[in-house]
């Protein structure tokens, strides 16, 4: 059991097109769970900013970012529109911080473990579904993309959640000039990762972590 496309990621679709249908509900629960996350943890840390301008929200549509799920489609690494978040409202600045920004990928680990428990229990009762590749299709999906945005969003490069945490934990002991270079910069590192397929391993290695785990169960 993996969870793998080709790498040209537009033949594939070309070709498999109902994949690009197996793939919203994964696009829409993943980053719209991600992003109500952020609102929600920064309304119970003292910020309402993202409650009063709609955002603490379960509609896709208000988190929709059109170039964040291409890229997400097409590169296999993307983001929705981020939440707004005033850091001066929290009761104490780095605990909230490190909460808000944990709290998206979070959601995103929560759901790659109820969907991961529901895809054991749905084949383990009905084996015929494991053979439906618009069953095996969507789950895949709604554990790998989750899985994604784990692995992406914690790393330490702004504008990614995990930019936030390093920053919160490490601002005693580095120099702030690597902050401030990473803010400046974080950007163009985070797309010359992309464009180089660095982060390409990383993310396939926690897939496939994920999904040998799944399969061990299933076989249990």
């Amino acid at each position: 059991m993996g969870y793998t496309i080709p790498m040209s990621r537009i033949q594939y679709f070309i070709q498999n097109p109902l994949q690009l249908l197996y793939m919203l509900p994964a696009l829409m629960l993943g980053l719209t769970l991600h992003e109500w996350g952020h609102a929600y943890a920064a309304f119970r840390c003292g910020d309402p900013t993202a409650r009063n301008l709609g955002r603490m929200s379960l509609n896709p549509l208000d988190h929709f970012d059109i170039l964040g799920t291409l890229c997400l489609l097409f590169l296999g690494f993307g983001w929705a529109k981020p939440v707004p978040v005033n850091p001066r409202n929290f009761k104490h600045f780095r605990r909230d911080d490190i909460i808000v920004s944990l709290a998206g990928v979070t959601m995103n680990l929560v759901q790659v473990v109820v969907f991961s428990a529901l895809f054991i229990l749905l084949v383990r009762r009905n084996n015929a579904l494991f053979f439906n590749d618009a069953f095996y299709s969507i789950f895949l999906n709604l554990i790998g993309i989750n899985t994604t945005l784990i692995i992406f969003n914690l790393l330490p490069i702004p504008p990614l959640d995990g930019s936030h945490v390093a920053e919160s934990l490490l601002a005693r002991h580095v120099p702030y000039k690597v902050f401030a270079f990473l803010r400046q910069y974080g950007r163009y590192i985070l797309l010359a990762l992309l464009w180089l397929g660095i982060l390409d391993y990383p993310i396939a290695w926690a897939q496939n972590l994920v999904f040998g785990l799944i399969s061990k169960l299933l076989v249990a």
